[in-house]
């Protein structure tokens, strides 16, 4: 034991590394990915740190070349996610009883082998099974997940910090408890390090948990679970559960150890999830804690003052809307424009888009890959397809589609006649941009129209110079998005810095990369210690007062 205030490492951003030609890691991430693009994995179900092969098997795949099998994935049914409950259970109290400082030693270990040596392999799992280009796979796979790894343990350390105040003759504590049972970790297919965070935050907090990551990225998943199990998590800690969606998460909540959630993935989805916590509510022995962020209809407004910054505005669009092929919760999806700007940023708009290259993402001179499989090739075709055939709707960019080797969507940009259409309100999820050109004068009208039209509330920003038109902004579209930028495209936020999340259909806005998020896997417990207790019952306004008369 150490007897000693301890602090842990003040957290700072991960750098994020160029890949340019000519330097170290640009050789080290193209000898990885032909090294790992030659191998198929045979990936198992992972309960109490054994290996299950379950015979009921997926395949994992390119989306940039689907007929590229990367790895046989092992699906769990509802027999193994009792074993994992069990599992997590047996390891629950030893878990909880660590020291701080212990379990934080440990994910602060996995942060700098994350940012060494699983570098490489993190960044190459996820640019092949995820179709991401080195720099979205440096920003996710290695940046962001050490940084959710080193900020989460040093917001832990802050909330264990958070204690009451003193009192006469006492001593006043909080004691912050794991939740009861277990956590239900739910991973979308988009970003590695969401699915690392969403299993260990509540782990650094003392949880048990059951993560179940998405097929369609379980390489890099099989990764995640590597770098913890050699970062000295114990056995047990976190299980990784993957396979379909009921299949695994009907057994898990119906189990009365459920002691919450912690999802990210389509708002559906997660409707169903709390529909069924609901009906299940009275089995449980804790009201399960539930924490998702979920879909996302992002905006970029811009107003007539930011005439002088098209090529900006132009930039944040195609950035906003077509890296990592528009799968991102943040992506912009719906842009409004005053008709004063159009006739100059069209053309540009237009020319951008045009020279974006598409392929395979280990040519790292690709702006973008696949859609991440055919289900999603699918649904954005038929959103292209409805632009195509709509008197209202007209292609200003993109518009085709090639399944034969990849699922390759070109980034298509779509100007719709009306601000509610279908494209400018609807999840789409794929390099689909709609765009409304709107009156000068109507630009609080417009705002109010993006407030109102989408049922989300995720992402949003605003492009103007004027500054009263900046607040307007502010205030009329206060609670169109967690996450409000101004002058920049309404993604990439930034562990400790944007704090992620949105309200309405988005979520439940607990802010992953905050503070705010950790206290959701704890239960407070708070004790009073008093030095010198009471001996006699009466208290001293009974006692009797001579020169008062009787009552």
């Amino acid at each position: 034991m150490i007897n000693a205030h301890t602090r842990v490492p003040a957290p700072k951003n991960e750098p994020v590394l160029s890949y340019a030609p000519g330097t170290p890691e640009r050789r080290e991430l193209q000898a990885t990915l032909k090294r790992m693009a030659g191998e198929q994995l045979d990936i198992p179900v992972i309960i109490g740190g054994k290996h299950i092969r379950t015979g009921k098997t997926d395949t994992v795949r390119m989306p940039h070349n689907h007929a590229h099998v990367l790895a046989t994935l092992h699906e769990a049914d509802a027999s193994h996610v009792e074993q994992a409950i069990q599992a997590a259970l047996s390891v629950k109290e030893e878990w909880a009883r660590m020291p701080f400082q212990s379990r934080a030693a440990i994910f602060l270990r996995a942060a700098e082998l994350l940012a060494s040596r699983y570098r490489p392999i993190l960044n190459a799992a996820t640019m092949l099974g995820q179709s991401k280009t080195a720099h979205q796979a440096e920003i996710d796979a290695a940046c962001e997940a050490a940084d959710f790894l080193r900020y989460n343990v040093h917001f832990a350390e802050q909330i264990l910090g958070w204690q009451p105040e003193p009192a006469p003759q006492t001593w006043n504590m909080t004691d912050y408890r794991p939740l009861d049972g277990f956590v239900f970790a739910v991973a979308p297919f988009n970003f590695t390090a969401i699915a690392l965070n969403l299993a260990t935050a509540p782990a650094i907090m003392g949880n048990v948990v059951l993560f179940k990551p998405s097929s369609t990225a379980a390489l890099s998943a099989w990764y995640i679970m590597e770098l913890l199990r050699e970062a000295g998590l114990p056995d047990g800690v976190i299980n990784m559960l993957p396979g379909d969606g009921p299949t695994v998460g009907n057994p898990v909540m119906a189990s009365p150890h459920l002691g919450g959630i912690h999802f990210t993935g389509s708002t559906p989805t997660f409707n169903t999830m709390w529909r069924t916590v609901g009906e299940n509510i009275s089995r449980y022995k804790q009201y399960p804690r539930i924490v998702g962020e979920t879909g996302g209809k992002d905006f970029i407004v811009a107003h007539p003052s930011a005439a002088d910054d098209l090529e900006a505005l132009a930039v944040a669009i195609v950035r906003g809307g077509f890296e990592y092929q528009g799968q991102k919760c943040s992506a912009a999806s719906r842009v409004f424009i005053p008709e004063s700007l159009w006739p100059k940023l069209k053309p540009r708009l237009q020319a951008l888009v045009s020279e974006i290259r598409m392929g395979d993402v280990a040519d790292f001179r690709n702006f973008m890959g696949a859609v991440i499989d055919e289900k999603s090739f699918n649904k954005v075709s038929s959103y292209i397809e409805l632009a195509k055939n709509d008197s209202g709707a007209s292609i200003v960019a993109g518009g085709d589609t090639d399944k034969k080797q990849g699922w390759f969507v070109k980034p298509t940009l779509v100007q719709l006649d009306s601000p509610t259409h279908r494209i400018l309100r609807e999840e789409i999820f794929a390099p689909l941009v709609g765009l409304n050109v709107y009156p000068d004068a109507k630009y609080e009208e417009t705002l109010r129209e993006v407030d109102q039209a989408a049922s989300y509330a995720l992402t949003g920003a605003v492009f103007a110079r004027d500054r009263k038109a900046i607040d307007t902004a502010l205030r009329e579209l206060r609670h169109a998005a967690g996450n409000f930028y101004v002058n920049d495209k309404p993604t990439g936020a930034v562990v400790g810095q944007q704090p992620f999340g949105g309200g309405r259909a988005s979520g439940t806005n607990d802010k992953a990369g905050s503070a705010l998020n950790l206290v959701r896997w704890t239960s407070p417990r708070t004790i009073k210690e008093t030095f010198v207790p009471p001996v006699k019952v009466p208290y001293p306004f009974m006692d009797n007062d001579p020169n008062e008369g009787a009552i």
